[in-house]
């Protein structure tokens, strides 16, 4: 009697299983990537979802994860996809436009369906000291360039890439009329030059504009008023079969579309990067203060 009763038990627990609503999140190998998987991965399964985790993986093995179906759902940039998976090379400086091209283009190939576009954009910035920004009147990338002609001597501090590339930091001082010479351009890793612009050894860094590291030395993004870099908007990516079995999906993940803005997800970057809180105990602390999960 007791055997049948375990085989009983086990048959039931194996079809409650079968019968979950199963949904595979997949993350990138960085701060924000894992904070943002991680309010998907929360908001699912306070919807009822059994979530399976597949995270810290690069761009190009989540992506090709997606493709072949070993991950459901994930958050990409419209930026990354534009120019690293659909190889394009024309910059679309709206950021809805952006997100519309690289939907359709995705939809038509792949069967993927973008939904629910974030709305921060999470690209190369430059950025200065804030006290700086004040004491010279600098609010945008065109402000500087009128400090630099009128003949101030300027620092900047880029990373190899961005110095080499030829969309990269002499296109940028190019395109606001810029003159910087050569010898006032130093290289460093990007991540060194936060430090550098903070210590007085450059003046003006190439920074990424989500980074927690901005809060952490009170650091003043510039304005890109000629809408010169690139735009990277976070989005979320689903299989399509899985969004036709589960439409309910779209509504549930609404929230990060109307909550998370630039100014928080630097925040909550700030949390894990700077206070070491893991990122799901932000993303959780987050949905939570706002009444989105239990």
């Amino acid at each position: 009697m007791k055997k049948i009763f375990i085989v009983l038990l086990v048959l039931v627990l194996s079809f409650n299983l079968l019968a979950a609503k199963t949904i595979v999140v997949g993350s990138k190998m960085f701060t924000e990537g894992y904070v943002i998987a991680n309010m998907i991965s929360l908001l699912l399964k306070d919807a009822g979802f059994r979530v399976e985790e597949e995270f810290g993986l690069t761009s190009f093995p989540l992506r090709a994860a997606i493709e072949n179906g070993q991950i459901d759902i994930y958050s990409e940039y419209t930026g990354t996809a534009w120019a690293a998976y659909f190889k394009q090379t024309k910059n679309i400086y709206d950021p809805y436009e952006l997100f519309n091209k690289v939907a359709e283009m995705d939809y038509k190939k792949n069967k993927i369906i973008w939904i629910n576009m974030i709305p921060f954009n999470d690209t190369y910035a430059m950025a200065v000291k804030s006290k700086f920004a004040e004491e010279n009147n600098i609010r945008t990338l065109s402000d500087l360039s009128k400090f630099v002609n009128a003949g101030n001597k300027v620092i900047f501090g880029v990373n190899p890439e961005f110095y080499e590339r030829a969309d990269g930091f002499f296109a940028m001082a190019k395109s606001y009329n810029m003159n910087v010479p050569k010898k006032y351009v130093k290289t460093m890793e990007a991540g060194l030059t936060y430090e550098a612009v903070s210590s007085g050894k450059i003046d003006v860094a190439m920074v990424y504009s989500t980074d927690a590291k901005l809060l952490k030395y009170k650091l003043t993004v510039l304005i890109d008023d000629k809408r010169f870099f690139p735009l990277y908007n976070p989005a979320i990516l689903v299989r399509e079969k899985v969004l036709n079995k589960y439409p309910e999906i779209k509504e549930i993940l609404k929230p990060l579309t109307l909550y998370l803005n630039e100014n928080i997800i630097i925040r909550l970057n700030y949390l894990v990067d700077v206070k070491g809180y893991e990122p799901e105990i932000v993303a959780k602390n987050f949905l939570k203060g706002l009444g989105l999960i239990k």
